[in-house]
């Protein structure tokens, strides 16, 4: 299957700084935001989000796993952290690509259970073919593919890249 570059670690490094700007931009009143991941490549790109926002902002940043069975969204949602710490707080949940919005939507549900100050969230790349009626507050890029395409996110510990198969 071929392969096609439609992000470089540059793109990627540059999309990561502006989102987190962003992010700062919308939270600056707050003292702590939660960039809660979604398991696997939503809790790295969320890791990479917040080590530039503490670069960047005097924010507390706080990192939670959230895991949502990709395959049946409907099973419950994991965090890896107790409620009290995401309470009345202000949450980012993040993941690297919003395909049908499926994972998105019922980890948005998850946090709707809880009271918040404000929920938000962040995509590096979303792929316009929505079931759900979920967008992206943050996104790095919108991408029109065909339903056959696939997008994988690659992070790596030097270089980061985003394929279009």
């Amino acid at each position: 299957m071929l392969e096609h570059k439609i992000l470089g670690h540059e793109e990627i490094e540059h999309k990561i700084r502006r989102i987190a700007y962003q992010i700062y931009e919308t939270f600056a009143e707050e003292e702590e935001v939660i960039m809660a991941g979604i398991v696997s490549g939503g809790l790295t790109f969320a890791e990479k989000i917040a080590a530039t926002l503490h670069d960047i902002s005097g924010l507390k940043v706080t990192l939670c796993e959230v895991t949502v069975d990709k395959v049946t969204p409907t099973n419950a949602v994991h965090i890896s952290v107790p409620e009290d710490v995401y309470r009345n707080k202000a949450v980012v949940l993040v993941d690297d690509v919003l395909n049908s919005g499926a994972t998105l939507i019922y980890g948005v549900k998850h946090f709707l259970n809880v009271p918040l100050k404000k929920l938000k969230t962040a995509v590096l790349i979303d792929r316009n073919h929505k079931r759900y009626p979920v967008k992206a507050d943050f996104k790095g890029i919108s991408l029109s593919t065909s339903l056959q395409e696939h997008v994988h996110v690659e992070f790596g510990a030097t270089e980061n890249a985003a394929y279009l198969q």
